[in-house]
């Protein structure tokens, strides 16, 4: 029996019952009034619609960090099959989801991604009251934009959503196809424009113009880590963000190893007010912290061993791994430039089995992993087969908003 099933809430529990039934607009206005979702609501409505800056480490951005040029030969984004895959969409909805999927390039929608399982924003069009052709159609916007195995990731978090409702018994409120869709600016094969897709443990905001493509903020999560029964059996998340962020911690030396723990524990009385949020946890980069301050702590990078250095480059590509190939050496040159400015922090245990939080942080990439507390599963300590990861471009680009303003500042 996989370790997730010890926690099912049992039959009758309220915390299932008191939702069974309800489709993603009845659950929307209910999580208003709960009292521990209504809250994470209230906490983030001031942030939500915040003139975008970006995520910085003390207030300042740094636009010098994000130059714009077209993609260097061999590193272009697949704008074409990009392209027709975003027509076919189009071309599969009827006229009034086709006027709800469309928004200007740099308009401020982009910033409604959410990852919880509760509607926050109701932007563009929901999946899973789409018909089939629909729901294709839209993966194949996703399939044609990423790598193999960023499309296959993307897809087995949608896949994980769904058994996991079929496991508790809620599918009407969590299943393959309870997220959004949005299309941004005109496809085009050189002028910036792009898509968003969120919803409950997987978000994901992908830009592309004259070649070159952001695909940040990303939010990608599972509760639980597995699929142990039905078609889809031995899909699994994160083992290597999992394995890598062990193997650096055992590749430091001791003294460095107590730098990068800023909390021995998961919850640590030592921790200031805030530290840990009811919804996000650990997590600083999440939804709706578009302009957060977050300071670096723990070790700089430039100083751990060779071997240690690598493992931290390791760990960025598996969060850039969404990126086809040439957009991700792009993106790679791009971190290894601020390897000098890049630090490294961990939360809890460091052994195989322990449940911790890692953060890799630089001018121009944030990765965070986290353990987290049941939400459809019972228990209230993090447990190692809930995990959230998030992906952030500090300094204004994501949504690749810097390389938009650079192209419009061209063409003005």
């Amino acid at each position: 029996m996989a370790e997730f099933r010890r926690y099912l809430f049992p039959p009758g529990s309220p915390r299932i019952t008191g939702i069974k039934g309800m489709d993603a607009y009845a659950y929307r206005e209910a999580a208003k009034e709960d009292p521990f979702t209504g809250g994470l609501i209230r906490g983030w409505k001031p942030l939500q619609l915040q003139e975008f800056r970006g995520v910085t480490e003390d207030g300042t951005l740094r636009p010098d960090v994000h130059p714009f040029e077209p993609a260097r030969p061999g590193e272009e984004a697949p704008v074409e099959a990009m392209i027709a895959a975003a027509r076919a969409l189009e071309a599969a909805l009827d006229e009034e989801s086709r006027g709800r999927l469309r928004y200007a390039v740099d308009a401020v929608e982009w910033q409604t991604w959410a990852n919880p399982e509760f509607m926050q924003f109701d932007t563009g069009i929901r999946l899973e009251f789409q018909p089939p052709d629909v729901q294709r159609a839209a993966l194949e916007l996703v399939r044609a934009s990423l790598s193999p195995e960023g499309f296959r990731l993307v897809h087995d978090m949608m896949r994980i959503n769904g058994f996991l409702g079929e496991v508790v018994g809620l599918e009407s409120i969590l299943n393959e196809f309870s997220y959004n869709v949005a299309l941004y600016g005109e496809p085009d094969p050189v002028e910036p424009w792009g898509w968003q897709l969120f919803g409950h443990h997987c978000a994901v905001n992908c830009l592309v113009v004259a070649g070159r493509m952001v695909v940040s903020p990303v939010f990608l999560g599972a509760e639980p880590n597995e699929i142990d029964e039905g078609p889809h059996v031995g899909t699994t998340a994160y083992t290597d963000r999992i394995r890598l962020g062990t193997d650096l911690m055992a590749a430091l030396p001791a003294d460095q190893r107590r730098a990068a723990v800023v909390y021995e524990r998961m919850v640590d009385p030592a921790m200031p007010p805030g530290r840990v949020h009811p919804g996000d946890e650990r997590h600083l980069a999440g939804a709706f912290q578009d302009n957060r301050v977050i300071p670096v702590e723990g070790v700089r990078v430039a100083e751990m061993p060779a071997a240690a250095r690598e493992i931290v480059l390791a760990i960025v590509e598996s969060f850039v791994s969404l990126l086809p190939t040439g957009p991700r050496a792009a993106r790679m040159r791009e971190v290894r430039s601020f390897l000098d400015e890049t630090w490294f922090s961990w939360i809890g245990g460091h052994e195989p089995g322990d449940v911790f939080y890692y953060r890799v942080q630089s001018p121009v990439v944030i990765a965070e992993l986290d353990h987290h507390c049941g939400v459809f599963l019972d228990y209230d300590t993090p447990k190692p087969f809930h995990i959230h990861t998030v992906l952030r471009t500090p300094h204004g680009n994501d949504y690749g908003r810097a390389y938009v303003r650079a192209w419009q500042d061209r063409q003005a």
